[in-house]
């Protein structure tokens, strides 16, 4: 166990002095508060706690460069004096299996110190834990008045130049822009959870927050540049109605290399542990989807729509490569009243979701709020009732509590929950509550029927990722038809959608999430077989480990994940394209493994020949050195298990 206590002290209170005919000093006092350090068990990252003139600070350094210099700290709204009382020092080392994930087991392991402060009459605990890759800090309150306001406030005091990110919906990541740039913007940008700094300390930091389900009148960590304090600052005001109040955690990640960021366990271990008693029935796993599909034509003549046929040719098609879900979207019925659904003349639930059981494949449904409200406290009872195994939530909104009820009456009728439209990012959710598979807080491929560049989705795997699965919806394979105008849903703008199909098959893997959702077509899959073997046999959600061997923000991103002793590895580059050397160093000692490469050939282009591709099987063993060559906007994907004698 290695954390340091200093004891540097500096004053706090001024000496005063009463000024009449005669000047004398009625009272002239000194009094000196100890800093208060806390350091990670391997003793790199460094906090700093301080108490100066009723303030509560802090400052985070690694390796002794300075990440964020001396910024305030404060949790009532009227930012009363705040007093150090006494602190405590606490360690932990344990290990937790998550119900799925990127990996199979995860070490807790920290330093925390405990401060008790006083907030003009007020008891208050201040948690900072400090992780060998990152910080976290809550607030825990009791002894206040019923609706006292609360003001949950945290500054990021950072150096002018570092660099920032962040998501922005469903557009393109914004940034790079240094911090002295964004506070030099007449408009501030709305900067969204979680935001990436590349410091000009040479690492990589992520601000974010965790565990929000524990006190979600919060609302989501809300990030403003101050001007007047020239640093980003996070402000959540609320006001304080139970006895007790826990303060979801306010998060920095630290690690040297961009990708780590994306596998940082830190937000997981300071999320509340699994609430459902027994989660064996919620299962990760890849799902076939319609949406994306309407208007498609196959070659003996069928074209997809909104209907029963259509969906028994999706259900056929997952038994037969044992994809776990099928999900129907939108349309499949027509209007919602309370506790009513008009369900689509097209489409005869009861023959698709007896189907659909027979042939072993799980059903979701969608659920649009826009038409129509059901009711929520009937809507998952009635899922239930149909045999569904979750709902694709839309157009939740932004509604913390709301958001929050769901996931829980979700988990008491044992169905999944995917959330549709920006919805709350709820980063640790899938520790407290499992059965919150995924989420598309990102542009989703097509979202709004747009396409987006390589780039974009390079950014976003290493942004908008940080905060937690993603329901991205990657895996198209008939990226000349769709760019031609043969889908009802297709992208607005013919020829705009730049990708290649290894590109596809390797983004299926580099998103995480515990629900992949592939949105082409059956035919079109089956055209491909060979390629996507490399979907089809990846363990979606039941990863013993994973790792980012390569990434550069905007330029490339290459994810390896693990299951037993097989590898899968994609990475994909951006419209320049070009090679990755991805050394084989995480194999066995002597173990022959067979390689499949699923690749580019020399002639694919994300523009002018998406679908060329070549695949390849050879013999590898620890240490060799895999050239991964792609196109401009291509990718590369291989599958790699041991040779059995």
């Amino acid at each position: 166990m290695k954390f340091n206590l200093a004891l540097e002290t500096f004053p706090t209170l001024r000496c005063y002095a009463l000024l009449s005919a005669v000047i004398f000093i009625l009272n002239a006092c000194t009094t000196t508060v100890p800093n208060l350090t806390v350091t990670s068990p391997d003793g790199n990252v460094s906090l700093v706690m301080g108490n100066d003139n009723g303030k509560i600070s802090y400052a985070l350094s690694s390796e002794g460069k300075q990440l964020v210099h001396a910024s305030e700290l404060s949790i009532l709204a009227e930012r009363p004096t705040a007093k150090i009382l006494g602190s405590s020092l606490h360690s932990e080392d344990t290990t937790w299996q998550p119900v799925w994930g990127q990996f199979s087991e995860i070490r807790n392991h920290y330093n925390e110190l405990v401060v008790t402060i006083d907030l003009d009459g007020i008891p208050a605990k201040l948690y900072a834990r400090a992780y060998d890759n990152g910080i976290g800090f809550r607030y825990e309150l009791e002894g206040y008045a019923n609706g006292t306001p609360a003001n949950f406030y945290c500054e990021y005091n950072l150096n002018s130049t570092d660099i920032l990110y962040c998501p922005a919906g469903e557009g393109t990541p914004f940034g790079p822009s240094s911090i002295a740039e964004v506070g030099a913007l007449a408009k501030q940008p709305k900067l969204m959870m979680p935001l990436v700094i590349e410091s000009s300390a040479q690492v990589n930091l992520s601000f974010l927050e965790s565990d929000l389900v524990v006190a979600p009148e919060f609302g989501v960590i809300k990030f403003t540049y101050d001007q007047a304090k020239e640093a980003l600052i996070s402000s959540n005001k609320t006001k304080l109605t139970a006895e007790k109040t826990t303060t979801p955690w306010r998060v920095i990640l630290i690690n040297d290399k961009p990708g780590d960021l994306v596998t940082n366990t830190v937000p997981l271990n300071l999320a509340t542990p699994n609430k459902i008693a027994d989660p064996s029935w919620i299962q990760p796993g890849k799902t076939m989807w319609d949406w994306r599909v309407h208007g498609y034509t196959t070659k003996d003549g069928f074209t997809y729509g909104i209907d029963t046929e259509s969906y028994i040719r999706f259900i056929d098609f997952a038994a037969e490569k044992g994809i776990e879900y099928f999900l129907i979207d939108d349309s499949w019925y027509t209007k919602v009243t309370k506790g009513h659904f008009e369900i689509s003349e097209k489409f005869d639930i009861e023959k698709v979701s007896k189907y659909a059981h027979d042939k072993g494949v799980k059903l979701i449904l969608y659920y649009d709020r826009h038409k129509g409200s059901y009711g929520d406290e009937a809507l998952f009872p009635y899922y239930k009732s149909l045999g569904m195994s979750g709902i694709k939530y839309g157009f939740m909104g932004t509604n913390v509590s709301f958001t929050s009820a769901a996931i829980q009456n979700s988990a008491e009728n044992h169905l999944l929950i995917d959330f549709h439209d920006s919805p709350v990012p709820f980063t640790g959710i899938e520790r407290t509550y499992p059965n919150a598979i995924t989420k598309e807080y990102c542009h989703a491929q097509q979202d709004s029927r747009r396409a987006f560049t390589p780039e974009t989705f390079i950014k976003m795997a290493l942004i908008n990722a940080i905060q937690g699965p993603l329901d991205m919806n990657n895996g198209n394979f008939d990226l000349i038809g769709i760019n031609n105008g043969s889908r009802q849903k297709g992208p607005k703008k013919q020829h705009s959608y730049f990708s290649t199909v290894a590109s596809e098959a390797a983004r299926t893997l580099i998103i995480y999430s515990g629900l992949v959702c592939i949105p082409d077509a059956p035919e079109a899959y089956r055209e491909k077989s060979d390629l996507f073997e490399f979907i089809e046999k990846m363990p979606v959600g039941k990863w013993d480990e994973s790792k980012v061997l390569h990434a550069k923000m905007g330029e490339y991103i290459s994810t390896a994940r693990r299951h037993g002793e097989e590898w899968f590895i994609g990475s994909v580059y951006n419209q320049k394209g070009g090679t990755l050397q991805i050394e084989l160093d995480f194999l066995k000692e002597d173990q022959k493994y067979s390689v499949t490469y699923y690749e580019d050939t020399p002639e694919t282009h994300c523009k002018t020949n998406p679908e060329a591709y070549n695949v390849i099987t050879e013999i590898v063993s620890k240490g060799e050195l895999i050239t991964a060559k792609m196109a401009p906007g291509g990718g590369h994907c291989m599958w790699i298990r041991p040779v059995t004698i």
